[in-house]
């Protein structure tokens, strides 16, 4: 019998082509919109805990005064390179720490020039940014020491400068001196904050210091921490630590702020998580539209084969019979329409993803919930018209022209 049923609503479904796609059109573009959002959104998510883990394992960044960003620390002390040999001594949990300097300038070699970000730190500083050196090698402990005229250089860097050539062994001039490149990093790509993070040239940190700024300052420490160890602990004894090496009194705010990249990357996540939910719940809405336009169509099918619906009453078919026929024709209509969403959020994502530049993640559960959703909407928009035909009267339909 559900055979015999699934089959009618079929053939009705056929005769009306047409009208059978514009009624699922509203399917399919919530169930396509929901899981497109949701997938996108997943991706994005990815995308910025990767980009922020890729600015170091369990890392901390101190910066001098007692907020992030311009101004911070235009009043406060900065660090000294002995504050990181200090707390790579006294503080456990500590996989490596490395005192950074900054300073923009431009790069030359040859007849080619490139304005680029000019570091200097300790071989400590590859290590809490998971940096590898793809060709050549580190910095000696003798180079570190005597702040010798070395570099390393990122791949935009070598790609801008060298071109195909070799870049290792070469001359590069930074201001006014040059430095030898004994080493290219591998690439990193877009950081967190939009930032290239191949486009830079790390030389030694008393080199910076005496070639490019002429001053002692060090801008940030970089603290990267072992696996397992507790963030609050370690934040908390680097905190005390720093008050007590800057001379801080009980009753002195902290001249400095201590960044965790791991809450950044869950704040951002979190937010991110958040607004995918939200455009799919806004997106889910046209599911509904499209319930609307099921329960329109079937009610002016059920209108239109009154005289049919009447014949079947007449000579036999029982009340669940008729209503089983209507519902399913409805269940089929809006999961057709469910599969057709499925393959275009399928084909939008991959479109999308690559625009964006963020991962594609298929994610099952969504695909399926949607499916299910939809093939919902069928029963609980195609039930009252279904039994609008079942509670037909036979003669009263027969008489119906």
């Amino acid at each position: 019998m559900l055979l015999n049923t699934l089959l009618l609503a079929l053939r009705s479904i056929r005769r009306n082509l047409m009208r059978s796609f514009l009624t699922i059109l509203g399917i399919v573009i919530g169930v396509s919109a929901v899981i497109t959002m949701v997938t996108l959104g997943n991706g994005a998510t990815l995308a910025i805990q990767n980009q922020i883990s890729g600015l170091g394992t369990n890392l901390l960044q101190v910066r001098p005064g007692q907020r992030m960003g311009p101004g911070g620390g235009t009043s406060a002390p900065a660090f000294k390179d002995t504050d990181a040999d200090m707390i790579a001594q006294q503080i456990g949990g500590i996989l490596a720490v490395a005192p950074e300097a900054r300073a923009a300038a431009t790069a030359v070699v040859g007849g080619r020039n490139w304005t680029t970000s000019v570091i200097g730190s300790t071989n400590a500083w590859l290590e809490t940014g998971n940096w590898t050196v793809r060709n050549g090698r580190v910095f000696t402990d003798a180079e570190l020491r005597a702040g010798a005229a070395v570099c390393l250089i990122g791949e935009t860097v070598r790609r801008e400068l060298f071109g195909t050539a070799d870049a290792v062994g070469g001359q590069l001039r930074v201001k006014a001196f040059s430095c030898e490149v004994v080493g290219v990093l591998a690439s990193k790509g877009q950081g967190a904050f939009g930032n290239d993070q191949d486009d830079t040239v790390l030389v030694p940190l008393r080199t910076l210091q005496r070639r490019v700024t002429g001053n002692t300052r060090v801008n940030t420490l970089l603290v990267s921490m072992k696996d397992g160890s507790d963030p609050e602990r370690v934040k908390a004894s680097l905190t005390q630590l720093l008050r007590e090496l800057r001379k801080l009194s009980d009753s002195d705010e902290d001249n400095f702020n201590v960044l965790d990249t791991k809450q950044l990357a869950d704040t951002l996540s979190g937010t991110t998580k958040v607004l995918t939910t939200l455009l799919g719940a806004v997106a889910a809405v046209s599911l509904l539209v499209g319930g609307i336009g099921i329960m329109n169509i079937m009610l002016v099918s059920v209108t239109e084969r009154t005289r049919e619906i009447g014949l079947r009453l007449a000579i036999g078919a029982l009340e669940r019979e008729v209503l089983l026929q209507f519902l399913i024709e409805a269940v089929v209509l809006a999961a057709l329409g469910g599969l057709i969403g499925i393959v275009l959020a399928t084909g939008a994502s991959l479109a999308l993803s690559g625009l964006m530049g963020v991962p594609y993640i298929f994610n099952p559960g969504v695909n399926l919930l949607s499916f299910v959703f939809s093939a919902g909407i069928g029963v609980v928009f195609g039930y009252f018209p279904a039994r609008r035909a079942a509670r037909m009267d036979p003669i009263d339909a027969l008489r119906h022209e």
